[in-house]
């Protein structure tokens, strides 16, 4: 199937095909149909599966055709939860309606200056990317005009449910037409967002695409266990080595510390820069153009540059710290092996990370095999049955092992009143091996 066989307007075609693109992605062959038809859908597709093209190319499609109703007001409304996935979306708006007469494209987001958007929003506007905090604000001044929008587009649903934004979604929903058309992307389609499915959605279609271990298959995954922070220094020093290395992102726990790593890794000789949500706008802008003009070999962020990050040269993805949620996980490596490529991901685990390891695993449905560098090894490996952390035994515990195999239980054993384990080993964050 061909671009020209979804029936999308010449001039967006003529814009696909100078970007480079000759055959839709399965997300595009589905979505785009179903969306020029006008229906409401539901889909779930990662990142890096095309879907920004698949609303996008319909909503420009939408837009060749003039308005019915007079006003300065955007015809089609996209909320994103964070900054960098709504520049990406802008990015992209503009890109594929390049060709169109008169189509305006503005983002309204937090960081950036009242006054500058105030300007903007007094103009006519068709496309409007945003992120919901902000947007209410302008709404609740009365400076959005919605009397004409077509289509709201909620992208990455799931992240703003995990956000806390959905309240601010329905808000802004509530002051939009009754008869629009409602697209609803999401990672995940769990009961969370099934239930705003059907307080937004009129009779949507549904569209799922890939399963998690199919979008992983072009990402290699690494685990390397650790034993305190400086051990975890040092493997990053040996990763960052690697000559394969063309860009990575790193990702931390905290904002704190992707700026002191950031810092550490700039004065260890490394072109280095954080990205985190206490930056203001126009820093975090600069950062990702460092990035995307290869004037940054590492960026350490925290997981607000999980979604929305799209850099072809990102080879590497080193999760310094492991996220709390296997979906971020998923997200954050998703950062490399983009449009067909090949992908490392790195992970550092610590004792405490066990439970995480298994969510991670149970999430994806691979497991992620470990590796350890000559000079660098943990004193400390997995114990599968806890999915904890135990020292390797000793020579004589082991030779005590092997009596006790050979030779049955030792005398006066008793199956009901088994000895108790000994207590887990202190954890290894003293010393300041958690800098929270």
């Amino acid at each position: 199937m061909s671009f020209e066989d979804l029936n999308l307007h010449p001039l967006i075609i003529k814009a696909i095909q100078e970007s480079g693109y000759t055959a839709p992605t399965p997300i595009q062959k589905q979505a785009i149909p179903e969306l020029i038809s006008g229906a409401d859908i539901i889909a779930s597709a990662q990142t890096g599966t095309g879907k920004t093209a698949a609303f996008m190319l319909p909503a420009l499609h939408h837009l060749a055709e003039p308005p019915k109703i007079r006003s300065r007001g955007p015809r089609v409304l996209v909320l994103t939860p964070t900054r960098e996935l709504a520049e990406q979306v802008s990015n992209a708006a503009k890109k594929y309606g390049k060709f169109l007469p008169r189509t305006k494209v503005i983002s309204i987001l937090g960081g950036m200056p009242y006054p500058l958007q105030n300007k903007m929003l007094s103009q006519s506007v068709d496309i409007l990317v945003a992120t919901p905090g902000r947007l209410i604000d302008h709404i609740q001044r009365g400076r959005i005009d919605f009397s004409r929008l077509q289509m709201l587009i909620l992208d990455e649903a799931d992240r703003m449910l995990d956000m806390g934004f959905i309240a601010d979604v329905e808000q802004i929903a509530s002051a939009t037409p009754k008869d629009k058309q409602t697209v609803m992307f999401s990672a995940t389609l769990d009961g969370g967002i099934e239930k705003i499915a059907t307080r937004l959605l009129r009779s949507p279609k549904r569209i799922q695409i890939a399963s998690q271990k199919a979008r992983l298959d072009n990402i290699e995954q690494r685990l390397h266990y650790v034993d305190d922070l400086s051990h975890k220094n040092k493997l990053l020093d040996h990763v960052l080595q690697d000559t394969t290395l063309k860009q990575a992102i790193v990702f931390t726990a905290t904002k704190r510390d992707a700026d002191l790593l950031a810092d550490n890794l700039y004065a260890r000789g490394h072109t280095a820069a954080a990205l985190h949500g206490d930056m203001n706008q126009r820093e975090r802008n600069r950062t990702l153009t460092r990035l995307r003009k290869g004037g940054l070999r590492v960026l350490v962020a925290t997981d607000v540059a999980a979604r929305g990050i799209d850099v072809s040269d990102i080879t590497h993805v080193i999760n310094f710290d492991l996220p709390k949620f296997a979906e971020d996980y998923v997200h954050r490596i998703g950062r490399t092996g983009r449009a067909g490529a090949s992908g490392i991901a790195v992970s550092f685990a610590s004792n405490k990370d066990g439970i995480h390891l298994k969510r991670i695993e149970r999430y994806t449905g691979q497991p992620i095999a470990s590796h350890t560098v000559p000079g660098l090894e943990p004193r400390f490996k997995p114990n599968q049955r806890s999915n904890g952390f135990k020292k390797s035994a000793t020579p004589a515990q082991q030779k005590r092992k092997r009596t006790q195999s050979a030779f049955g239980k030792p005398q006066g054993f008793n199956a009901n009143f088994a000895r108790p384990s000994r207590p887990a080993r202190a954890s290894l964050s003293k010393g300041g091996f958690e800098r929270r």
